[in-house]
């Protein structure tokens, strides 16, 4: 399926027109669920981590320090990436699987369309290109979060949790997480799409289709999470 996706598009002027339209769906819709998420477990993570404080020997930066450190490692990277797995893939599963089923992808193949390529190598695009801004904007609003609920609840200081979040820092650690998203998003549109395009039946497949696109999607990518880890970390 992958091969016959990745040839070259028949009209470049639509294929365009549909990488646009693919971001906004996939992307920019996605932006409020990823801020909304991002700011609270932000918080979260700070708050836990200044209540378990209790050894004295401690720097008051570590909250900064390890807020920053899970933010970048895998909070934003990966649980958002799972986070859209759920949303945009069954979303990608239920839509071409919709549309396998009320034929419309045979009529797509009787016009000379190559289907695959036209449904979801836009996608796969869409979804590269985006879901690295989502996972920056997901960094930024969480060490927000954390800050807002760290200094609001008096359990440290602005000036402790902006050195923490500079102490030790690392470049490599963002481009780890960047790389970790172009494999999640294309993991993410590839195996819904599969699901969704080899759907066969009613309505009821469809909807079963769309459930194995998001388990299988949330499991692989952990066991890809894993294995990036093991390559680009250790």
């Amino acid at each position: 399926m992958i091969w016959i996706v990745f040839s070259k598009p028949e009209k470049w002027s639509v294929f365009r027109k549909r990488v646009f339209d693919e971001i906004e769906i996939i992307g920019i819709n996605s932006i409020s669920i990823v801020a909304i998420m991002s700011v609270f477990i932000g918080a979260v993570i700070s708050l836990q981590i200044a209540s378990n404080m209790d050894n004295p020997l401690l720097p008051s930066y570590t909250v900064g320090y390890i807020t920053r450190s899970t933010t970048i490692l895998e909070f934003s990277p990966t649980i958002i990436s799972l986070i859209l797995a759920g949303k945009v893939g069954s979303n990608i599963s239920s839509e071409i699987g919709t549309m396998k089923i009320t034929e419309q992808i045979d009529a797509l193949e009787i016009m000379g369309v190559n289907s695959l390529n036209y449904l979801v190598l836009p996608k796969i695009i869409a979804a590269v290109s985006f879901f690295p801004v989502l996972v920056i904007f997901s960094m930024a609003l969480s060490l927000v979060g954390g800050w807002f609920a760290l200094v609001s609840s008096g359990m440290g200081s602005t000036e402790d949790y902006i050195y923490g979040i500079r102490a030790f820092f690392r470049s490599y650690e963002v481009v780890y997480a960047l790389v970790k998203t172009l494999f999640f998003a294309f993991i993410i549109v590839s195996i819904a799409a599969f699901y969704g395009y080899y759907t066969k039946g009613g309505a009821l497949e469809v909807g079963k289709a769309s459930t194995q696109a998001v388990v299988v999607n949330s499991i692989t990518v952990l066991i890809v999470n894993l294995i990036l880890t093991q390559v680009m970390l250790l």
